[in-house]
């Protein structure tokens, strides 16, 4: 069975496409079969004039199109497309999406921060990690962070905050953004056990990578200290020569870091697994789950 997610996010919109296998014993195998990025970067529109501009409007129409056309190359089955932070609060997301569906067939759905907030869930990484710990997940975007605490088996909290790399950039976090985070994580992480994040998003996955952790292994919050301090004092053209950067990602990953330190700082965490997971992932495991609720392949 082959399943699509598209996730258009603020900063990126992501087609990814699974094989998924079902063995006779055992759990569902999912094989990635294409990840296509595209940085149509709709925050940079949307959070400062508060709709998508007719240039970004036709990037997202052609992009679209171009999904469309992967997923019949791929004999795509089922698939699920989903906008979330930017298109949320663009004047114009309902026109956008009526032209995309009229355009290529694709059917996008605008969802909540709270739906993305258990999209990451749905990737059910902390079910195969040590029992003793509590975990929360923390995905980054470009509009919004998304957190889900979760311990002893079950989902205890998530929320989804309009704090994200974008709105950093263009100056639209306020004092009091981050204390409604700080004060939502004082009052809701907590725990007996000790507290484990788990990361996601392409910034995350980006500082693990430089940081040359083992994959499987935690990475320690002093990499995302020294990364943040190093990279703050540099320019977004120095950062992309001294660490080898898309100029899509040196810009947004300072602000990145600003907010996985704070998170991490008042949730009082010191490691975080980084198993490269995303919107788009957790989109391909709910939409086979619901296909094997109903019954259906």
């Amino acid at each position: 069975m082959r399943i699509a997610a598209i996730d258009i996010g603020s900063n990126a919109a992501r087609l990814l496409i699974n094989e998924v296998t079902e063995p006779t014993k055992g759990k569902p195998e999912f094989t990635k079969l294409n990840l296509l990025r595209i940085p149509l970067r709709l925050g940079m529109d949307v959070f400062a004039k508060g709709e998508i501009g007719a240039e970004r409007e036709q990037m997202v129409i052609d992009s679209m199109r171009v999904f469309s056309d992967l997923m019949k190359i791929y004999k795509v089955q089922h698939y699920r497309a989903c906008a979330t932070s930017a298109m949320r609060d663009a004047k114009n997301g309902a026109e956008i999406i009526s032209a995309v569906k009229e355009t290529s067939g694709i059917r996008i759905e605008i969802i909540s921060g709270d739906e993305e907030a258990t999209l990451i869930y749905e990737n059910h990484v902390a079910e195969g990690l040590d029992k003793e710990f509590a975990y929360l997940y923390i995905d980054v975007g470009g509009g919004s962070t998304e957190l889900t605490f979760y311990e002893n088996g079950k989902m205890k909290y998530e929320h989804s905050f309009n704090i994200g790399t974008i709105r950093l950039l263009n100056g639209l976090v306020t004092e009091d953004h981050w204390k409604e985070l700080k004060e939502e994580i004082r009052k809701n992480i907590n725990s007996k056990k000790q507290v484990v994040a788990i990361g996601s998003g392409g910034n995350i996955n980006k500082i693990f990578s430089m940081s040359k952790t083992k994959d499987g292994k935690p990475m320690s919050t002093a990499y995302l200290k020294k990364y943040y301090k190093e990279m703050n004092d540099l320019t977004v053209a120095e950062r992309m020569t001294k660490f080898g950067m898309r100029e899509d990602r040196a810009d947004v990953l300072v602000p990145a870091l600003e907010i996985f330190n704070n998170v991490m700082l008042w949730s009082e965490i010191t490691k975080i697994f980084v198993p490269k997971i995303s919107v788009a992932d957790g989109l391909i495991h709910s939409i086979y789950d619901k296909l094997q609720r109903d019954g259906k392949n």
